[in-house]
């Protein structure tokens, strides 16, 4: 093997730059799926015709409660199906 194509290899293969590929990545995600989250919230308290906040806090709406915490769920799980390919 040519020695240039080598040191290609090994340079690719650099674990700092490897990690830092990671991190930005890691960090991109993150980024997509807290606009993702915050999205669907805004849609949730605008389609919906009560206010979500006071069902819940005030009005101890365990129901509303179990609804909005299985639609974050449900995006939590399209968001880590898209993450993985």
């Amino acid at each position: 093997m040519d020695h240039r194509h080598l040191l290609a290899q090994a340079a690719e293969l650099d674990g700092s730059s490897r990690f830092i590929r990671h991190l930005v990545e890691s960090a991109a995600f993150v980024g997509i799926g807290l606009v993702a989250f915050l999205i669907a919230f805004f849609l949730m308290t605008k389609i919906s015709p009560f206010s979500i906040r006071k069902e819940i806090e005030e009005d101890q709406n365990i129901a509303l409660g179990i609804i909005v915490g299985s639609v974050i769920i449900g995006l939590a799980i399209i968001i880590a199906a898209a993450i993985q390919g």
